[in-house]
């Protein structure tokens, strides 16, 4: 065992206030629930994904965050965090979620799931949370947890543990990934060998920017 998930968290869609576009519905506010949890291909028994533009889909089943993280973020923020706080299914510990690599595989319990990308933040985190300039504030952290996959389907609970079963080569890290997507673009190309990981919406980006790199279309 290289971690273990300590809480199965899911919500249906909830109210928000974003102060620029008002009220609208989110399911970040995802909350623990008891027993064991069916795992479909996109995501948990019981979980809404409101935004599929954004989140959700078979690249962005789950979303976990770690115990580690999330203790960083109370210290800072001198706050309780827990479990579903951050819009997670899983939250895990004894795992770097920032150093999985994408494409490393993971058997939870009967599941299998695959690490496909960083988790970047929204608006909605920061209206959940009440936190000023949190978006900022989570970019500079560089802790963004980490989405996966669902390769083989099942049920899993609070205290399955999480082996790693299978890790690409290539070293390209949720922490690399997330630098790339965010505050240093010029990374993207080096992603190159981790693309067939990724979720399906990220490849488009990180095809022009191999093709800007090489001067080959897009």
């Amino acid at each position: 065992m290289t971690g273990r998930i300590d809480a199965v968290c899911v919500s249906g869609p909830r109210p928000i206030r974003l102060p620029r576009a008002g009220d609208t519905t989110s399911a970040i506010d995802k909350r623990p629930v008891p027993g064991r949890v069916a795992v479909h291909r996109l995501g948990l028994d019981g979980d809404v994904q409101v935004n599929r533009k954004w989140h959700g889909g078979e690249g962005q089943a789950l979303y976990a965050y770690a115990q580690e993280d999330a203790d960083r973020w109370a210290a800072e923020l001198d706050r309780d965090l827990p479990a579903g706080r951050f819009g997670e299914n899983l939250r895990t510990s004894g795992i770097d979620l920032t150093g999985a690599v994408l494409g490393e595989r993971w058997r939870i319990g009967d599941v299998l799931a695959e690490v496909t990308a960083p988790r970047t933040p929204c608006a909605k985190l920061q209206a959940h949370w009440g936190v000023p300039r949190l978006i900022k504030r989570f970019t500079e952290r560089g802790l963004p947890g980490a989405y996966l996959r669902v390769l083989e389907t099942g049920d899993i609970g609070a205290g399955d543990g999480i082996e790693v079963v299978e890790r690409p080569d290539h070293g390209l890290t949720i922490g690399f990934a997330f630098r790339a997507f965010t505050t240093d673009q010029d990374l993207l190309a080096e992603l190159a060998p981790a693309r067939d990981a990724l979720p399906t919406r990220n490849r488009p980006k990180l095809d022009a920017a191999v093709a800007s790199r090489t001067g080959a279309p897009a």
